[in-house]
């Protein structure tokens, strides 16, 4: 067993076919560069790990799981990389987590969920333009996740970039945080805007991308299909973009050059 190991972190998702698009391509990514290292895998959400276990007969850890086995496994350094989009409740509850197993490795390093510095930001932004292409009276409408936390502060930052980067035909929401679509469609009614691209900014196109985003009933779709606009959603994670999984890399490869220096 190699006494190295890098954990990758996810919230999880129970589509299979999207798990299979984003987290598995990451962490092969992860493993094929990292040959010395072993990879490990977690999922946050204790909700889908129980649904896996439940509908599928599928057991994955959990943080606190994934480092008893790697205790068991008698590894030694762990480097923790999130997937994460945001510094939110997700991340924060992880890092207390690893904290409880400080004691017990020679060292846990973690790198920065995607969007930590503003170069994160702006390498999103242009991981994001060269994949999705808008014809010329098109807006795209990104959908994050949202949150409580304040980090939900990174989603109206986000547009920002867009806009200061050129891209003023794009608007960011969430479907559990601040700006709502309703905040959006203001801007949009504002601008007379009617041809509409949705995306799901998020890691994987599960749950909140199929419903809450595109669904035939109550979704981001609908509401906007019934106000008038013309709606094109697009089904895929982040996670299935190479320019977006290499900010990951770069992170994991920022805390290695961290142990060396």
């Amino acid at each position: 067993m190699k006494k190295n190991a890098i954990l990758m972190v996810s919230f999880g998702t129970s589509y299979l076919d999207a798990l299979e698009k984003t987290v598995d391509v990451l962490e092969h990514e992860v493993a094929e560069t990292y040959p010395q290292y072993q990879v490990y895998r977690a999922f946050t959400s204790q909700m889908i790990l129980n649904k896996l276990k439940r509908t599928q007969g599928l057991h994955f850890h959990n943080v606190r799981e994934a480092m008893e086995q790697m205790m068991a496994d008698q590894v030694e350094r762990v480097i923790v990389q999130p997937t994460h989009i945001i510094n939110g409740i997700e991340n924060e509850k992880m890092l207390s987590e690893l904290a409880e197993y400080k004691n017990h490795f020679a060292s846990i390093q973690v790198g920065e969920p995607l969007l930590s510095s503003i170069e994160d930001y702006k390498k999103a932004v242009h991981a994001l333009m060269g994949e999705v292409e808008l014809a010329q009276d098109e807006v795209l409408l990104l959908m994050g996740h949202g949150t409580d936390h304040h980090a939900t502060a990174a989603y109206p930052a986000l547009e920002y970039v867009f806009h200061n980067l050129g891209y003023h035909n794009v608007f960011v929401g969430t479907v559990e945080g601040f700006p709502e679509l309703e905040d959006v469609r203001k801007q949009l009614g504002n601008a007379a805007l009617k041809k509409l691209v949705l995306f799901p900014f998020l890691l994987v196109a599960g749950d909140h991308a199929r419903n809450d985003m595109a669904g035939k009933e109550d979704s981001w779709k609908t509401k906007l299909e019934a106000n008038g606009y013309e709606v094109r959603p697009i089904l895929r994670g982040l996670g299935e973009l190479s320019e977006i999984r290499k900010i990951y890399m770069e992170h994991i490869e920022e805390v290695m050059r961290g142990e060396t220096e």
